[in-house]
């Protein structure tokens, strides 16, 4: 779903008019960002919860080149997603893929952080 698909559906909901949606999401997104900035969680019960994490500085590598380069630390956001939510989409969701023998493990350094818009 796209940030123009999600004003539609609250537009239609709401029975608001687009411009009106669109700025009732912009308000929503706003007040999230705002709220994160200043080191507080949110918490939206049956939804999730979105936190800010600290990552310390470390050092990597340029792939390109191969040289170490040090890598600052810095804030990243994180959702986490509550438990009415797992459960809603576990019933009602389309099911997983099947897993065949051949397939491969995802390991943590292939896993994504989602990220807050």
């Amino acid at each position: 779903m796209t940030k123009a698909e999600l004003v539609e559906d609250v537009a239609r909901a709401a029975e608001l008019t687009k411009k009106d949606a669109e700025r009732l999401v912009e308000i929503v997104f706003e007040s999230i960002i705002e709220t994160l900035n200043q080191g507080e969680k949110i918490e939206l019960r049956g939804f999730g919860s979105f936190r800010v994490r600290e990552r310390g500085a470390r050092r990597g590598r340029n792939p390109k080149t191969g040289d170490p380069v040090s890598i600052p630390a810095k804030r990243v956001p994180y959702f986490k997603p509550g438990k009415e939510l797992k459960e809603l989409i576990n019933d009602n969701g389309p099911q997983a893929p099947a897993v065949s023998e051949n397939s491969r493990s995802v390991t943590s350094d292939e896993t994504h952080q989602p990220t807050v818009l």
